[in-house]
C-alpha cells in the first residue's frame, strides 16, 4: 500500500502503516489495527505515517500515545524549523526535505515531524514527501531497516541525499552561464543568477538548522537509538556539512558571475558615454564656428566672395584634424 494510494483515504489520518519484523521486512497495518497496538514478537516496531493536517491527529497523539499537549501541538503545527529533542524515553524531531512535487521550486522545503519511543515510530507531514515512500518500498521488498533507530537514520539520510541533485542542477546552470555570451543574453543571465542565489539562500536557511537537529539526535537520543544508528547519523551530518559548503560555493560563484556581468554592462555603458563625449568635444568647436558664420547680420566677411564657402570648409577640415591630433596626444582616443 503506497502513500499515493492512501492519500485518497481521507476518512483517517493514516497514509500508510507498517510493522517492522526485525529482518528488514514489514507487514501492512491499517488504522483500526494500529489502535492499541502491541508487539506480537520481540523487536517488532510499529511505523505509522500520518497526514498532520487531517482532523483529530493531535487528539489521537495525546490519547493513544500519551504525548504531552505541547509536544502534540508541535508535531501537528506548521512551525517547521528543523529541531530535535529528547523527552524522557522518546525522541521528537522535525526534519525538512526538498520539494519535488509538480510545480514546486527546490527551495520550497517540505517538513516531516517524527515521534518515537523505540517501539512505535510516528511520522507526520502535510504535503506529499518522497522519502518515506522510498523507505517503505525497501521494507516491502524485505531489505529495509530493522528497527526504529535505523528507520530514522535512513529517513534522514535520504532527505539529505536528495539535496545533492538540486546542488548539481544549480552548478550545471552556473557552468552554462559562465560559457554563455554575456553580450547577447546579459539580462536573462542576471535573472537566472538571481534565482540561483535565492535558491542557495533558501536551502542554507532551512538546512543549517537541520544540521543542528541531527547533531542533537546523535548526542541526546534515548538508549534504544543504538551506537550503529549514531554512527549513521554522524555520516549524514558530515554529508550535510559538505552540501552546506557546496551551497556556499555555489552562492559565491553566482555572486562573482553576477558582479562580472554587471561590471561588463557598466563598462559598456561607460564606453558608449565616453565615445559620445568625444564626438561632442570634436564637433562642438565646429558647431560654434558654423553657427557664428551663419548669423544673419550685416558685415559678415566673405558674403560677396564666391570662394568664401570653400575657405570655411577647409577651415573646418583643418580644425577637425587638429582636434583629432590633440585628443590623441591627450590619449582621449
Amino acid at each position: 500500500m503506497s502513500e499515493a494510494t492512501d492519500d485518497n483515504q481521507t476518512e483517517t489520518p493514516l497514509l500508510f502503516g507498517r510493522v517492522l519484523d526485525v529482518k528488514g521486512g514489514a507487514r501492512p497495518i491499517d488504522w483500526d489495527e494500529a489502535q492499541g497496538w502491541e508487539p506480537a514478537a520481540a523487536g517488532e516496531v510499529l511505523w505509522l505515517h500520518l497526514c498532520r493536517s487531517r482532523e483529530g491527529v493531535q487528539q489521537w497523539l495525546e490519547t493513544e500515545l500519551g504525548v504531552p499537549e505541547p509536544t502534540a501541538e508541535l508535531l501537528t503545527s506548521d512551525q517547521t524549523r528543523p529541531r530535535a529533542f529528547r523527552e524522557g524515553a522518546t525522541l521528537v524531531g522535525t526534519l525538512r526535505g526538498i520539494n519535488f512535487n509538480p510545480g514546486a521550486e527546490p527551495e520550497d522545503m517540505i517538513s516531516m515531524q517524527l515521534w518515537c519511543d523505540g517501539n512505535r515510530l510516528i511520522t507526520l507531514r502535510r504535503f506529499p514527501l518522497q522519502t518515506p515512500r522510498e523507505v517503505v518500498a525497501q521494507l516491502d521488498s524485505g531489505f529495509g531497516p530493522v528497527d526504529a533507530g535505523a528507520t530514522i537514520t535512513l529517513l534522514a539520510e535520504y532527505m539529505i541525499a536528495r539535496m545533492s541533485q538540486s546542488i548539481i542542477d544549480m552548478n550545471q546552470v552556473l557552468d552554462e552561464l559562465e560559457h554563455d555570451d554575456p553580450e547577447e543574453h546579459a539580462e536573462a543571465m542576471l535573472k537566472r543568477i538571481s534565482t540561483i542565489r535565492r535558491n542557495c539562500l533558501a536551502l542554507k536557511r532551512h538546512m543549517a538548522p537541520q544540521h543542528e537537529a541531527l547533531e542533537q539526535i546523535s548526542r541526546d537520543a534515548p538508549p534504544w537509538f543504538e551506537e550503529e544508528d549514531r554512527r549513521e547519523i554522524a555520516e549524514s551530518i558530515a554529508r550535510l556539512r559538505r552540501y552546506l559548503d557546496d551551497i556556499d560555493i555555489s552562492k559565491e560563484s553566482a555572486l562573482v558571475l553576477q558582479d562580472e556581468l554587471r561590471a561588463r554592462s557598466l563598462a559598456s555603458s561607460e564606453h558608449a558615454t565616453y565615445m559620445l563625449t568625444i564626438v561632442a568635444g570634436i564637433f562642438l568647436p565646429l558647431g560654434f564656428l558654423t553657427g557664428l558664420l551663419g548669423i544673419n547680420v550685416g558685415g559678415m566677411p566673405g558674403m560677396d566672395d564666391p570662394d568664401a564657402f570653400w575657405a570655411v570648409v577647409m577651415l573646418c577640415g583643418f580644425l577637425f584634424v587638429a582636434l583629432i591630433v590633440v585628443f590623441r596626444r591627450l590619449r582621449w582616443l
